[in-house]
């Protein structure tokens, strides 16, 4: 019974609303803000035909060029099933291939193809308009210095290896 339960006498605990002192607060921001940033990228991605799962695959061919699908998992935080439907999926969609590695028939390195690099320019100009929805309500230069912090949380100098 509810009139049984004690009542706590401290503040509560791992929460993400303002003021929030608790170890997990900046963590749970974190994530509320990364929940909205998809949402609102993810309405950019839509109409184009693709996902942010799909997305991050591209992004990682873009900057590595032809990468085999186990160094996807890693840079993408996807698990080994998963990257192999995404890529089956940009395949289908002609935006990505799978090529056999030189010197070992097992492994199959994807790469983008010129159909993934036009969608790959197009979801940019597709984001514009949202990514300045999504930092409205930031005053002057907070939108620059946001990403400056977050890069710095997300990069530490010490993973610079």
């Amino acid at each position: 019974m509810a009139a049984d339960v004690p009542r706590r006498t401290t503040a509560s605990h791992a929460t993400d609303r303002p003021g929030d002192t608790s170890p997990f607060a900046l963590g749970l921001l974190l994530r509320r803000a990364h929940w909205r940033a998809a949402a609102v990228m993810g309405e950019a991605l839509r109409p184009l035909g693709i996902e942010l799962r799909h997305f991050a695959v591209l992004i990682e061919l873009v900057n590595h060029g032809p990468t085999v699908q186990r160094d996807l998992v890693a840079a993408t935080g996807s698990d080994k099933a998963g990257i192999m439907r995404v890529v089956d999926d940009l395949e289908r969609k002609g935006l990505a291939v799978r090529r056999a590695v030189p010197g070992d028939r097992r492994v199959r390195a994807v790469e983008i193809t010129p159909q993934g690099l036009e969608l790959f320019d197009a979801v940019h100009g597709a984001a514009e308009p949202r990514a300045e929805r999504l930092v409205a309500e930031l005053g002057p230069g907070e939108p620059e210095q946001l990403m400056d912090l977050l890069t710095r949380l997300a990069h530490p100098a010490d993973d610079e290896a």
